[in-house]
Parts: C-alpha cells; structure tokens; sequence
C-alpha cells in the first residue's frame, strides 16, 4: 500500500509538469497548428500521461489521454489538421486532468464521457471521410505503399533492476509494440538468479524484439518515452528493400503478415555500421519535497545565527586560533546560505504559462482580441515568493484585460491595431526583482477616478491632489470605476488585495497611466523571504532592523536642524526636504535622546521618507523569524532576528510603519 501511495503521488507530480508542457505547446499550437513539431510535443506530453497514469492505477486518466492522443497520432500522420475545436477540446481535457489529479478536487461524472465522446467522434468522423474516398487504382495503392513502405526494427530492451519497483509493467511497452507492427520477442534470462536469491521486486529480464513495421524510428521510441531513463534501449530500423513487382503480393497491413523474422540473434548493425547503446543520460538533477527544502533552508538560518554568535565571542578573546575558527566557519557558512537560497531560486517563466492561459480564456469570455507576451522569463525567484505573487499578478492581468484594451472596434477607431497587447516583463535590479505589466489600452481616466473619489466621500470637491495620488485611490478597498458588474471584474475587490498581497512579500507596487497609451503597473520584490539584508539601528536600549532594499542613505539629524525646521519633522536632505518619523515616538522608548540623531532615508511608492534612530551600528545579515501570535497585531514589525550576542532584534516594516503613521494622523 505504501508503495502505490508513493506510486500515485510521484505520478501526480510528474504529471503537473507535463500538463504545463502540454498547456504551453497546445497555446502555441493555436498560433501554428501546421507545426509539426509543436504537434509532436503535444502527443509526446500525452502518451506520457497515458503511460503513467496506467502504470499509477489513474485509469480514467489513461483512458481520456488515450483518447486525444489517438487524435493528435492523425494529426501527426497528416490525416487530420490540428482545429480551433480540437485544441480547445484538448485544454479543456487538461484542465480536467488536473482536477482529477487532486484528492480534494470535485469533478462531475460526465465530464470526462462526454470529452471522450467527442474525441471519439472526431476519429469516427475521420473514418467515415476515408471509407467514403473513392478507391484507389492499383497504380496509387502501388504509389501510396511505397510512402509507407515496410522496414525492419530490431530492438535490445533492458529494464533496469528496479524497474518493478517504479510501479512499470513491461507488458504494456510489449503489448504497445505489437499494435505497432508483427513483432518476435525473445525473452532474456542469463541474470536471472538461482531461486534462493531471487527478489521479486527486481527486474532480471531482456528482450530481444524483431518486427516488421511501417513506423518511423521515433514513432518507437516514443514507446519507451516514460522508461527511457530507466532502461538500456539498442534500437535500429532498417527499411525493407524489394524487387520490382513485388508490391502488390506484399500486404499493406503490417500486422498480417506472420512469416517468421529473421535475424533476432543477429548483430544489430546498420549500413552505417554498428548500432550504438542508447543508455539512459546521468540524472543532472534530483526532485527534493519543498518541505525538506524548506527545513534545510531553517537549518542553515540557525547556522547563520550560531555564526554570528561565534564570531562575537572570537572578536572578545585574545585567541587567534579561536578567531581563526571563526572566520572559516563564518566563510562557510556564508556560501552554504548563498548556495541554499540559490537551491530555492526558480525562473519566474514557470507563472507565465498559466498566464498565457488565462489571457486565452479572458479575451474569449470577452469577446476581444488579446495577445500576452512576456519577458525575462529566466529571471530567477524565490520559490515562495513565486508561488504568493500568483494571485496578484493574476489580478493584475485581468484588470488589463477588462479595464484597459479596449474591443476591436474601438481600438480600431482609436488607430489601433485590433490585437490588443499585455506585456509582462521580469527582471533584476540590485537586491530586487521587479515585476511590469503594461498594456496598450484606455488607460486610466484622472478624472473618472476623482468624480469616483468624490462620489464616494473618499476625497473633497475642492482639494487638489496630484495626478499620481489620484491613480493610487485605485489601491483603496471598494474602489472601483467599473460601470456594470461582470463576471471578471466590477466589484470593487482586487487591487486593494493585490497591494496588500505585495506588500506582505515585502514589496511595493506602483503604477503610471497614459489615457489612450496605456498603463504600467510595476511591483518591486525582494529576491527571498527567508534572509535579507538589513541596517541594524540602534532606539533607546533596543535594537532594529530596517530591510536594506528600502534604505537609500542615513544622514545626521541635530538640534540645530531641529529648530530650522520648526519642528515640523522635515530634514533638508542636500536642497530637498524629507519628512521623518521617531521612531523613539512610536516605540515608546524612555530616556534622553542623543544630542546628534541619524536618520535612515527610505523610499516607498516613489516617495522619501526618513527613520529617526538614536544611532546606526551598520549592515546585517538578517535571518527572518516570524512573531508569536501575541504581536501579529502589532503594525510596522515583519518579524524579528536573533543577534550575534543573543539578543533580540525587531525588523520594522517600513509600508506598515508609514500607513499606520498616516491613519493616527
């Protein structure tokens, strides 16, 4: 039991890749569907779910994968053409797929007969059309066999010892073989052990297969996809050379014809000489479970703090070999953290096949013509982050797809083209990754936003506001410009999520609009959530750590530029005036403050903001610890980190800090 459990849980990982694949090449496909590779892809993708899912006990799921893959095995062969209608037909089998993958999920009974149904009908369809062909002169059944002349394949398979215990059954690869073309099997049997030593669960056999076929070389080595890298495969195929006016007496049906094949035992060569060993390639990586991924990440956090404790101790002992010691361990473990953290990093391009989808679908409910095209796909992220910025980048895009292109007739009166664009670009800047979406619709109306804004007793008719604080009332819960509910968007609800979502990433997001051009949503985002770098200061007898990603420079704050500015917590940073915040004030400390302050300048949402401290003591290498639930209420901290003498140290949420600061004002 625990072996099948193992079984159908290795399957449903490998298949969520595969669906990704499949999901990708057939959004291609609908742009090419005369691509002949793209179409080799997609069928590949499916006889390796089918396969799987067999072997795994998913039998539904091997049936309806056999289904669309005998349609796209027509479209290989050039006897269908890859429609609108099959394509779709095929994303909406993937999306059924999926669900039937997971424990929780709720599929109706008849979703899958009824998608079987219609694959059937096309293949039925496709029948019809060839029984219905007139017939063929025997001039052209001459010429049409001669297409599709017959070759002999011979085939040296070896499973690998634990073959068995990867839940594979030879007998399908066999019975799949046969379908292919008359085959002679000999099995193998020179490892097979005395009783005594013989384990059930291994795998001793070969297989020596001759066959006659008029299948290509890939054709069967697609048979052997899904086991390739756990078997040896010898294959070579050799095309059937006949005298002239042997055609006719030769059956076009490779099936029916059952003289003996010679040459089983024969050395497998070539006209090119001897046929190599097709082994399968070295592993060049290891699936790892994300929790034990997370745990090691966990580990080396607490490495990192034992460090820092060690190298304080060291820099208070008059012992060099002590201090010796600590600096290697500190080199060490430096480039276990980098190394660990990189382990954690995957490209963002893993979200935009979703995306691609998801435009697909959203421009087909709205009756528009839209194109996504992405960039920077190899932009690397941590993991978590990428799988918590799904959702507001999903929310994002819909909004681009509603809100901002416009419908083909518009755009064309506009002199647009009526292929609206949604472009999404990733790329790294410093210690961040920033995320664009931009597209070349409407963009957003000044105007419509504050008639909205006054509406909504959010703003006053008569104060005056900047262009750009009028686009971010968008943030702001419940508001909304849309004038109809629809079933993507209206409601209210949306950015004021994705805001909060971004910022719980430690992020920050902004935006620019041009009417009639378009709009620009950027969102800032740092590389990892598991450490970061961090300026640890120094308030009353506690210690802070504010994210270094924010912290442009820290400046000096005295008494004398207190009074210049009248106390009005403004700092004239070289000509330019920045507000500040205490943070002496908002925590509370007791006691004098130093006579000469620092104040750590920050920018969020594109504007400055400075961080009154008592001192600087400098940059630190922060392992983020999350906080008890007795403070998950407490605004501005994002969590808190262990110093190198053992003390606590609390990280200040800068976005949180500043909105708090601003709703007590």
């Amino acid at each position: 039991m625990a072996n099948n459990d193992q079984l159908a849980a290795l399957f449903r990982e490998e298949a969520a890749e595969h669906l990704a694949v499949l999901e990708t090449t057939l959004l291609e496909l609908e742009e090419r569907p005369a691509d002949g590779e793209l179409i080799s892809q997609t069928f590949r993708a499916l006889h390796t779910i089918k396969g799987s899912g067999a072997m795994a006990g998913f039998d539904v799921i091997a049936g309806i994968a056999h289904e669309v893959e005998s349609v796209f095995a027509q479209i290989r062969q050039g006897k269908l053409q890859a429609t609108q209608r099959i394509i779709a037909l095929t994303l909406e089998t993937k999306d059924l797929i999926r669900a039937l993958l997971d424990p929780q999920g709720e599929v109706s009974l008849g979703s899958h007969e009824r998608l079987r149904a219609a694959f059937a009908a096309i293949l039925a369809k496709d029948s019809d059309q060839a029984a219905a062909e007139t017939p063929q002169t025997p001039r052209e059944q001459r010429e049409i066999f001669e297409e599709t002349s017959l070759a002999e394949a011979h085939i040296t398979w070896t499973p690998h010892p634990d073959f068995f215990g990867n839940g594979s059954n030879p007998l399908g690869i066999l019975a799949e073989l046969h379908e292919m073309g008359a085959c002679q099997i000999r099995t193998g049997l020179e490892a097979l052990p005395s009783l005594e030593d013989l384990d059930p669960e291994t795998c001793y056999l070969r297989f020596d297969i001759a066959m006659r076929t008029s299948r290509s070389e890939n054709d069967i080595r697609d048979v052997f996809i899904f086991v390739e890298d756990r078997c040896d495969l010898r294959l070579s195929v050799t095309p059937i050379k006949r005298a002239e006016g042997d055609v006719t007496d030769t059956p076009a049906d490779p099936k029916a014809t059952a003289a003996p094949i010679p040459g089983v035992n024969a050395p497998r060569t070539t006209a090119e000489g001897p046929v190599v060993a097709r082994s399968a390639e070295t592993a060049s990586s290891i699936r790892v479970s994300a929790q034990k991924l997370d745990s090691l990440v966990d580990l080396v956090g607490e490495l990192v703090i034992a460090q820092a404790r060690l190298a304080e101790l060291a820099s208070t002992r008059a012992d060099e070999q002590l201090f010796s010691v600590a600096e290697d361990i500190g080199r060490l473990s430096a480039e276990l953290r980098d190394n660990t953290l990189d382990i954690r990093m995957v490209p963002i391009g893993t979200t935009f096949v979703r995306f691609k989808r998801l435009v697909h679908d959203l421009a087909s409910e709205l009756g528009k013509d839209i194109q996504l095209q992405t960039e920077g796909a190899e932009t690397e992220l941590d993991k978590t982050v990428i799988e918590r910025l799904v959702d507001p980048l999903v929310h994002l895009i819909r909004n681009s797809c509603d809100h901002g292109i416009e419908p083909p007739e518009v755009r064309r009166q506009a002199g647009k083209s009526p292929v609206g664009t949604v472009r999404m670009l990733a790329y790294h800047s410093g210690q961040n990754v920033f995320v664009e979406i931009r597209d070349d619709g409407a963009g957003l109306d000044p105007a419509a936003i504050r008639r909205k804004a006054v509406a909504s007793g959010l703003l006053d008719e008569k104060t005056q506001v900047s262009e750009q604080d009028l686009l971010k009332l968008i943030f702001l819960p419940g508001f909304s410009t849309a004038k109809a509910i629809t079933g993507v968007s209206g409601r209210g609800v949306g950015m004021d999520v994705v805001k909060r979502s971004v910022e719980a990433l430690r992020g920050q997001i902004d935006l620019s609009s041009e009417p009639g051009k378009g709009t620009t949503i950027r969102v800032q985002l740092p590389l990892t959530l598991a450490i970061i770098d961090g300026l640890l200061v120094q308030v009353g007898e506690g210690r802070y750590v504010l994210p270094m990603a924010l912290v442009e420079e820290c400046v000096e704050l005295t008494d004398l530029d207190i009074e210049r500015s009248h106390d009005n917590r403004l700092a004239n940073v070289r000509g330019t005036l920045v507000p500040y915040i205490r943070l002496r004030d908002w925590i509370g400390s007791v006691g004098e403050r130093p006579p000469i302050e620092q104040i750590a300048i920050t920018t969020v949402e594109g504007r400055r903001y400075g961080f009154v401290v008592d001192g600087v003591i400098g940059q630190h290498q922060t392992v983020i610890k999350s906080l008890g639930r007795m403070y998950q209420g407490v605004r501005g901290l994002s969590g808190a980190t262990i110093l190198g003498d053992g003390t606590l140290a609390l990280i200040v949420d800068v976005p949180a800090l500043l909105r708090s600061v601003r709703l007590a004002a």
